[in-house]
């Protein structure tokens, strides 16, 4: 080939405006990537074939830097990606990169990250003062401080320096190859994995069946219990077959429990638990236990106007009607007191609708001097 200069480089757009045509095929240009086959490998030179008239060679910097294991790894024939950085004016031959090239595809698939909003692993490998660096291939990546989760990793400090070695996972947040700026954030990406999480796991939940979760909130009303990724309502009447008060009654933040599913509010992303019914219902066992007629005692709950509410077994409640009372010429309100220990006599048990009627049994008598049946002897 004629000589084309006497300067080392010669400038890509003026080099094909002279000679293009005579060769026939599109220029390369600085920072194209092109798919290059290996024609040659030796310690002195990595010669390939990138598609135009004359060879390509690996550049010095990069040829000197590979080890003899490395080195073997190109073969003749193989097919592998390079980076366009320069024709060289004296030999007229193209230089190029196959590390720039796999860096370029690593800028690449961080783009495509950013637009995507995918959540990524990559391993903390240093960190300053003002985050984590992090490996993206065979670039950098930066989470700055604030972007750190630190009390999400168990077993560690809690600082930068015990980060090192671990594996986060981020989101990309921003990219600027021109400035080789890779900005990484694991706070964004919890936030995008929890709404990954909730809109697999409606999708995967099934009214009726039962979840194991943990309790991670409690209110007046309920109590809110991670299925994993997801949190779901025990309503306050859901917690227990007896009556609850507030749920810390029942339940503590952090404790492992069994959930039934009762509803899902797919356009809401509201779920629907409850405690009570994974357990035996107490109500199936009071049918078997108290037969029309049956005498036992119970403890009076709560006395209202229209009559009087007693508990037979836990989660059990059954009403004597103030017609009751009033039939046997006692007042509702004065007949009985909270916490008073009655004989009733079951007048009628409706197990699927969980209700019981009650008559004070012996109500001309004084209640407490009344001896309870066999039903009262089987629940003690």
């Amino acid at each position: 080939m004629d000589r084309m200069g006497s300067e080392d480089e010669l400038d890509f757009a003026t080099f094909w405006t002279k000679y293009g045509d005579a060769y026939g095929y599109a220029a390369p240009r600085r920072g194209d990537i092109r798919e290059a086959t290996v024609l040659q490998v030796s310690l002195a030179e990595v010669v390939l074939d990138v598609g135009a008239k004359q060879d390509a060679v690996l550049i010095a910097s990069e040829l000197a830097n590979l080890s003899p294991s490395e080195l073997a790894t190109l073969r003749v024939g193989q097919m592998v990606p390079v980076y366009v950085q320069r024709l060289d004016g004296q030999t007229g031959r193209l230089l190029v990169s196959i590390e720039m090239a796999r860096e370029y595809g690593d800028w690449l698939r961080a783009e495509a990250l950013l637009e995507s909003g995918e959540i990524v692993q990559a391993p903390v490998v240093g960190y300053n003062k003002g985050g984590l660096l992090c490996e993206f291939g065979r670039i950098q990546g930066f989470v700055p401080a604030s972007q750190v989760l630190y009390g999400a990793h168990p077993g560690r400090q809690g600082d930068a320096s015990s980060l090192v070695g671990s594996t986060l996972a981020l989101k990309v947040i921003e990219v600027n190859r021109n400035r080789r700026r890779l900005i990484l954030s694991e706070r964004a990406a919890a936030r995008e994995w929890r709404v990954q999480q909730r809109e697999h796991l409606l999708e995967e939940l099934e009214v009726g069946e039962t979840r194991t979760g943990t309790v991670s909130n409690l209110c007046d009303f309920g109590a809110f219990v991670d299925l994993g990724g997801v949190d779901g309502l025990v309503h306050l009447s859901e917690l227990s077959w007896e009556h609850v008060g507030h749920p810390r009654e029942v339940v503590q933040i952090g404790d492992t429990v069994q959930v039934l599913i009762l509803n899902i509010d797919y356009e809401r992303q509201r779920i629907g638990l409850s405690l009570k019914r994974t357990q035996p219902d107490p109500w199936e066992r009071a049918a078997a236990l108290y037969p029309l007629g049956t005498t036992t005692m119970g403890m009076v709950t709560h006395v209202v106007s229209f009559g009087v509410f007693v508990s037979l077994l836990p989660g059990v409640e059954g009403l004597i009607h103030a017609s009751e009372l009033q039939s046997a010429g006692l007042d509702p309100l004065q007949a009985v007191v909270e916490g008073q220990q009655v004989a009733v006599t079951i007048l009628g048990i409706d197990a699927a609708d969980h209700r019981v009627s009650l008559g004070l049994h012996h109500a001309n008598q004084d209640a407490s001097g009344t001896e309870p049946d066999q039903a009262e002897e089987e629940v003690a």
